[in-house]
């Protein structure tokens, strides 16, 4: 069913370009785990006994005998690398230096102590040849803010000497276990680094969620595109001054009646990548709690319209005089029925996801209007043909390496992870992508997937379901098989990659677009059909004219 049978002609194409901002917003999303576990920056100093990669350490603190909620640190350059064998090790109590600093040496022993202390005044490795001198066997560092700042040693110089364990502590943590000691409570830690587990079951369901969306998308898409060819053709039929097959292409011409339909070309597909960089390099530079709340503002608008237009085109088949009886409202124009009925329920989940979007629970409702827009953009954007799709695609897979793998060499950390992750912006990541929590990962946390790691894809596998069905392709001979496999290959070796890095973030269409736009391209080459789906594409004016032919020959109208 087309979209302009259910919201009239004016209603859903004003809505068009929010979900194209959304689409762009989201366009450039990355896969990744929770917090990378393992960090190696190549940028830190490194000399010997200075060479640890910088690993997130889990405390276990105890007070007055009442274990309370464990803290995440991250370990320093310098000392014993902690490991998960440190949880089967005994707990340490927790002492402070004096001085408190811990810049000059100790006037207390700390056999078999924890020593904290404040950063500031002397280098980290003084602090901890201070603490190791006075017999300690860990250094808990209380960052002066609340982000983790890694401990790295100075220029020039040997730390082979440090054998103790350090870890850095957020301000507000620190500030806990401090006020504890300073009460004379009894304080007790314990520092592990829990390893990930190898697959987690999140994995999974985000890998069928991202398959199932595009399968869904395709089909709609593929079937709307039908829909509109036999509607023209119904409108040829009559005119019986002449055949249907030799009526201009101005009167009638479907692309240019469905208005809900907009069809990349080549300068957009380049400008969408500029545009996107943008955009994401003002999200890195000026992301804040403000910023982060107008970009849910524009999730919940473009949401309402995707959630609004899947209902309304999954009803109409029961109710389909409520989709085709219109209202005219004030400055929305005509609006059906149906879709007046259900703005209220849309409206209420889209405003309830923004109130409670910080709940453990939100994850629901984000993928639900998320996979809702992800739907209805893959069902009024669509590629013409596949040299527009290989420019697209291929604009996209610089674009993902670069701002995933090589920005850290310009701005000394990867921009694309830095603003998913929402480092920025008090932990809340941008909501224009689909989460899913890891249940299995000692670490928490989610992984994710950017809604352009399955808009680009998308757009690829829908051409091929509607060039498939354009040219009356089986299944096996067609393109739309082999496209979905190989996005299913590629989002796979995303994960592969995902474990292998440890959790480090990855650039999904580093692997996926060459499983796709590669596996069509090279089909197309062999089957000596690289030229009619680099130009033509799935035409429907081809489409209607074939259709007509196939009926005329029948003597019957399309079903």
């Amino acid at each position: 069913m087309e979209l302009v049978k259910v919201f009239g002609g004016g209603r859903s194409r004003s809505g068009v370009w929010l979900l194209v901002l959304a689409l762009v917003v989201g366009f450039g999303g990355h896969l990744c785990a929770a917090d990378d576990i393992v960090h190696d920056d190549t940028l830190a100093p490194s000399q010997p006994g200075c060479s640890n990669s910088f690993v997130l350490v889990k405390v276990r603190n105890w007070v007055a005998g009442q274990e309370e909620p464990e803290v995440v640190g991250v370990g320093a350059r310098f000392g014993t690398l902690i490991t998960d064998h440190e949880q089967e090790a005994h707990n340490a109590p927790l002492a402070k230096l004096d001085p408190e600093d811990g810049c000059t040496d100790s006037n207390k022993t700390l056999v078999g102590f924890a020593a904290l202390v404040r950063r500031g005044n002397c280098d980290f490795t003084t602090k901890a040849r201070v603490a190791q001198k006075a017999g300690a066997v860990a250094l808990l560092v209380v960052n002066d803010k609340q982000e983790l700042y890694k401990m790295v040693c100075s220029d020039n110089g040997t730390f082979q000497d440090i054998t103790i364990r350090s870890v850095m502590l957020p301000k507000a943590a620190g500030n806990n276990l401090e006020d504890a000691l300073n009460l004379n409570e009894e304080v007790r830690v314990l520092l592990y680094s829990p390893r990930r587990t190898l697959v987690d079951i999140a994995e999974v369901f985000l890998w069928l969620m991202a398959v199932g969306t595009i399968l869904s998308a395709s089909f709609w898409s593929a079937w709307t595109a039908k829909e509109a060819a036999q509607e023209h053709y119904r409108r040829l039929k009559e005119r019986p001054e002449a055949p249907a097959e030799h009526m201009p292409v101005e009167e009638g011409d479907p692309e240019k009646e469905n208005k809900d339909v907009i069809d990349i070309n080549v300068l957009s597909a380049v400008l969408f990548v500029l545009l996107a960089s943008a955009f994401l390099m003002l999200l890195y530079f000026y992301m804040s709690a403000w910023f982060m709340r107008v970009l849910v503002i524009l999730f919940c608008i473009g949401g309402f319209e995707g959630l609004q237009t899947c209902l309304v085109s999954l009803l109409y088949r029961w109710f389909p005089k409520a989709g085709t009886n219109f209202i005219k409202l004030p400055l929305l124009g005509s609006v059906s029925v149906l879709a007046l009925c259900l703005s209220p329920f849309c409206l209420a989940f889209t405003v309830g996801w923004g109130y409670y979007r910080l709940n453990s629970y939100a994850w629901i409702g984000q993928d639900i209007l998320g996979i809702a827009l992800i739907l209805t953009v893959l069902q009024i954007v669509r590629l013409p043909n596949i040299k527009v799709a290989t420019i697209l695609l291929g604009c996209a897979f610089f674009y993902d390496v670069f701002w995933v793998f090589i920005s850290p060499a310009f701005f000394h950390e990867s921009v694309m992870i830095v603003v998913a992750r929402g480092d920025k912006s008090d932990g809340e990541g941008i909501p224009m992508l689909l989460k899913v929590p890891r249940l299995y990962d000692p670490w928490g946390g989610y992984s994710i997937i950017g809604f352009g790691d399955i808009l680009l894809p998308g757009l690829l596998v829908s051409f091929c379901l509607r060039y498939d069905w354009t040219t009356r392709k089986s299944l096996l001979r067609g393109y739309f098989l082999w496209s979905t496999v190989g996005y299913g290959l590629g989002l796979f070796l995303t994960y592969v990659a995902l474990n292998v890095m440890n959790g480090s973030g990855q650039p999904a269409l580093l692997y996926i677009v060459p499983c796709t736009l590669g596996s069509v391209l090279t089909l197309g080459w062999w089957r000596g059909e690289l030229k009619s789906l680099w130009f033509k594409g799935d035409s429907l004016e081809q489409f209607t004219v074939d259709v007509a032919r196939v009926h005329s020959s029948a003597g019957s109208p399309p079903d």
